[in-house]
């Protein structure tokens, strides 16, 4: 997608993307951190809803954000969390009581999902591997345990990460957070069942292997996502990301799938109902 001359202008005066035209259905951001997005929560949650993304899951990366997004959950409807300790964060080891408490976080009625968890060997040494994996695998028993979705994070781990879910059984809702895999990967998740959340990047002019997935990828297990603040879509790459920028993502997915953007929006807004619940 090329970027137009008032993107352009936008960013280079620091300015928030423009919204986007609404989408005629709704759907959900499944994933973003409204804790370090900056700014109102209620703003935030109104100027998605302005343009059709009534709905959106914040997710903790630690035990204090964790706290935090079940906190803002409560307060605020059209809010849900996921709790976890992220993989980048586990490298380090996770204590039993850390584990505990997010166990315990992930009961609560706002709290949807066991996320995002997973595996980054982008940016962990193989030595902190096994780390990470243990935590991984811990986080498995907790969304097993609490009958939550898990919300994966997995970032050059492809082989691990679907290796470790086959090992300890996977939960009955997965979801792959900001896909990253090609389609061969999407494939595989399909036969598992897997659910795949294509984030801002799918937009992206290098981005090609990412859209060839989400063309292959079965509508039914399909979601889309913001990551927000980060993966902000075209034309408005480099800006900080919001939920509001969604139907940018959501039309990349369409059109990479040769589909009408309203049946495909019907389809993330049932996918989204099946993997958080009923609003």
């Amino acid at each position: 997608m090329a970027r137009d001359a008032g993107a352009r202008d936008a960013g280079r005066r620091g300015e928030p993307p423009r919204p986007p035209e609404p989408l005629s259905v709704e759907v959900v951001d499944s994933h973003c951190h409204l804790d370090i997005m900056g700014g109102d929560v209620a703003h935030a949650v109104a100027a998605a809803r302005a343009v059709g993304i009534r709905r959106m899951v914040s997710v903790g990366i630690d035990l204090e954000t964790s706290r935090w997004q079940a906190r803002v959950a409560a307060e605020h409807p059209d809010v849900y969390a996921a709790v976890a300790i992220h993989p980048n964060d586990a490298a380090d080891g996770v204590d039993e009581q850390t584990f505990a408490q997010i166990a315990e976080l992930a009961t609560l009625p706002k709290v949807r999902a066991v996320g995002e968890t997973g595996l980054d060997y982008y940016r962990t040494p193989p030595e902190r591997h096994a780390a990470q994996q243990d935590s991984f695998r811990r986080h498995i028993a907790i969304a097993k345990q609490t009958g939550r979705t898990l919300m994966i994070h997995d970032r050059e781990a492809h082989d691990d990460t679907l290796r470790i879910l086959a090992e300890e059984g996977a939960p009955d809702r997965v979801v792959f957070h900001a896909f990253s895999g090609d389609v061969g990967m999407a494939k595989i998740c399909a036969t598992s069942g897997y659910v795949m959340s294509f984030a801002g990047n799918v937009t992206f002019r290098n981005a090609g292997s990412l859209r060839d997935a989400a063309a292959v990828a079965p509508r039914d297990l399909l979601l889309v996502e913001t990551d927000a603040p980060f993966l902000t879509p075209e034309p408005w790459r480099g800006r900080p990301n919001s939920p509001y920028l969604v139907p940018l993502t959501l039309r990349a997915i369409a059109a990479a799938r040769g589909e009408d953007v309203d049946t495909l929006a019907s389809a993330v807004a049932a996918t989204s109902e099946r993997m958080f619940g009923p609003w």
